[in-house]
């Protein structure tokens, strides 16, 4: 038996009697995991609490990452077309795709305003977006190929890696939500990868592009406070609740920090799981090499295992009405 055989056919065993409960409370909540299908050109749609696909929305081809907007809405970038969809979750449809990007890579949502922050690395840029209008309102440019983005709870401030292997990351504020401004540049202790705020929004984690090791930074300083032991980069952060967790694809791992940085768990997912993104309580990790979604608890268990697709490049997590 084959290491993806094996975490599919430990994580099916609990899925009938965990998770029996959580469906019925998801069928009333109506949330749903959106997934990309890069090869397949679609987003695959799976309810988070019994993991079971419900359906697939055609997109433009190449779809890469995935950001929840609102109740309904996610942007998927198009990397290699140079497109931007706007995915409505209720109606399974795509509401809107917009053009003029060179190389879009990931986004960060306004928390009170549906204003999206998208990373075009190839212009240098990170492109504002109304999201339920489907139009760009406005672009900033950074000194570097803008990748991995992440904004504060506060919705006042928004920082940007510079690269997969950033030396620099790029602080943009935000004090007119519809028009960032480049502030300044900080530099990482290591090659950056992956940038998320903290609940707190008074400290950000970055995670290296090369090396095992995670840096928490002070945001209002950009000070590095902690230095943490990670594994294979490059890893990717979701915070879940007081719980930060810590995908690293290479190592088909998942770490369980607390916000101090204490290891709390360490779990097996299944390899090429890199991105890992969290909503109402289920945590989602897709495959990139093997096209299978990991659903995992608040407490970073791994709860199913679903085979979905050739390759899966990244989730996230709609809430529904």
């Amino acid at each position: 038996m084959d290491r993806r055989e094996f975490l599919l056919t430990a994580a099916a065993v609990p899925v009938g009697l965990a998770l029996r409960e959580d469906a019925l409370a998801s069928a009333r909540g109506g949330s749903l995991a959106l997934v990309t299908a890069d090869l397949e050109d679609e987003v695959v749609v799976l309810d988070p609490a019994s993991a079971r696909t419900l359906g697939r929305i055609p997109t433009a081809p190449g779809p890469r990452s995935i950001e929840a907007v609102d109740s309904r809405l996610a942007v998927v970038a198009h990397t290699q077309v140079g497109l931007v969809s706007v995915v409505d979750a209720a109606a399974r449809e795509i509401r809107s795709e917009l053009d003029g990007f060179t190389a879009p890579r990931y986004t960060a949502v306004h928390p009170s305003r549906r204003i999206a922050y998208l990373t075009d690395s190839a212009a240098a840029e990170v492109v504002a977006l109304d999201v339920p209008r489907g139009r760009i309102v406005s672009r900033t440019r950074v000194p570097g190929p803008a990748r991995h983005v992440s904004l504060a709870p506060s919705g006042s401030v928004l920082w940007a890696s510079l690269g997969s292997k950033a030396e620099r990351i790029a602080v943009l504020g935000l004090a007119d939500p519809r028009r960032p401004t480049f502030e300044r540049t900080i530099t990482p202790s290591f090659l950056a990868h992956d940038v998320v705020f903290a609940p707190d929004g008074r400290h950000a984690w970055v995670t290296a592009g090369a090396g095992r090791r995670i840096a928490i930074h002070r945001v209002a300083t950009g000070e590095v406070v902690r230095v943490l032991t990670a594994d294979r980069a490059p890893q990717h952060v979701a915070f879940v609740g007081e719980l930060a967790f810590v995908a690293s694809g290479d190592d088909g791992t998942l770490r369980v920090h607390r916000l101090d940085g204490r290891l709390v768990r360490h779990v097996d997912v299944p390899l090429g799981s890199y991105n890992v993104s969290y909503g109402r309580g289920r945590a989602v990790t897709p495959s990139l090499s093997l096209g299978t979604v990991s659903f995992l608890d608040e407490s970073g268990r791994v709860r199913a295992v679903r085979d979905i697709a050739r390759a899966a490049h990244d989730a996230c997590i709609v809430f529904g009405s």
